[in-house]
């Protein structure tokens, strides 16, 4: 198998496949930097984060300062909790990147936005994601990221109008939630049901294979439709395939929402344990932890 079989594979989400593939690719050619990016995207998807930290290294060791390396280190970092170091990573891939390559840049000024965004720092988050729009008209990443800054902001029309913008130009399960939510937290109750039905219609057709967006249906059958049952079957599903820090919080939160927070907790403990700053990710632990104490409490009085 050659490059381009590893790329499919992880384009496809098949990650233990692309993992393999990536491997074997190593062996022959165990200078070629790019194949240590493969190996270090499937390792991180696949929740094997010290395999991933190394291959990252072997890539900034081989050739220093390269834009692979630098935006693959920067993803580590997040993961990490190091979300300045993150940015500067991020910072200096950009600088480093060819002024005519405007999608890269683009893309690279919209990771940049997803760091303060998780930082709380709506202003530059706001900032950067619209420097991406400005670069690259109609970029749906961009668009994704400026209507999260703007959701935060309480600006609903606008959220909803980049999302719905975003979901014509990339068609696509998770694209379709996000749209749904903005128009449920607007209060567009009608028009979020109808929404959040054809996401749930169209998750439901790729829930078996390895691109999905079950991260989503299972919030959605939690967060939305509260029928934990459906969304624990999922995350069981998920969890079989990977074990990252995101798919350990679904399953956590799953968990919870059926009342099993000690194993919950657990569950969430191992996410927690790699660092990850993610808000989604802080606040389920919050509420697992609150149902904790308070069950421990009532124990504790009898």
């Amino acid at each position: 198998m050659g490059t381009s079989t590893t790329m499919v594979l992880l384009g496809r989400h098949e990650f233990a496949r692309a993992l393999e593939s990536a491997t074997k690719l190593n062996r022959k050619i165990p200078d070629d930097v790019l194949v240590y990016g493969y190996l270090a995207d499937a390792n991180t998807e696949l929740g094997n984060y010290p395999d991933a930290v190394k291959a990252v290294q072997w890539m900034l060791n081989l050739r220093p300062g390269n834009i692979p390396g630098l935006t693959r280190a920067a993803y580590q970092r997040e993961l990490h909790g190091d979300i300045a170091g993150a940015i500067e990573l991020m910072r200096m891939a950009h600088d480093s990147t060819p002024f005519q390559e405007l999608e890269d840049r683009a893309w690279i000024l919209t990771q940049i936005a997803h760091l303060y965004l998780i930082n709380g720092n709506l202003e530059e988050a706001g900032q950067y994601a619209k420097g991406a729009l400005d670069l690259f008209n109609g970029y749906h990443y961009a668009q994704g990221t400026l209507a999260q800054v703007r959701m935060e902001q309480k600006r609903y029309d606008e959220a909803i109008a980049l999302l719905e913008a975003r979901y014509q130009a990339a068609p696509h399960a998770e694209n379709l939630f996000s749209l749904a939510e903005a128009l449920d937290r607007a209060g567009k109750k009608t028009e979020a049901a109808q929404a959040f039905a054809q996401f749930e219609r169209m998750a439901l057709r790729e829930s078996g294979i390895a691109d999905n967006a079950n991260h989503e249906l299972i919030a959605y059958y939690i967060d939305y439709a509260k029928q934990p049952e459906k969304a624990l079957k999922i995350a069981e599903q998920e969890l079989a395939r990977r074990h990252d820090a995101l798919t350990l919080d679904a399953h956590a939160w799953a968990l919870a929402a059926l009342g099993r927070y000690e194993e919950a907790n657990t569950q969430l403990r191992q996410a927690l344990a790699v660092g990850i700053k993610d808000p989604k990710v802080l606040h389920h632990a919050e509420v697992i932890a609150a149902h904790l104490g308070h069950s421990r409490t009532e124990t504790a009085s009898r």
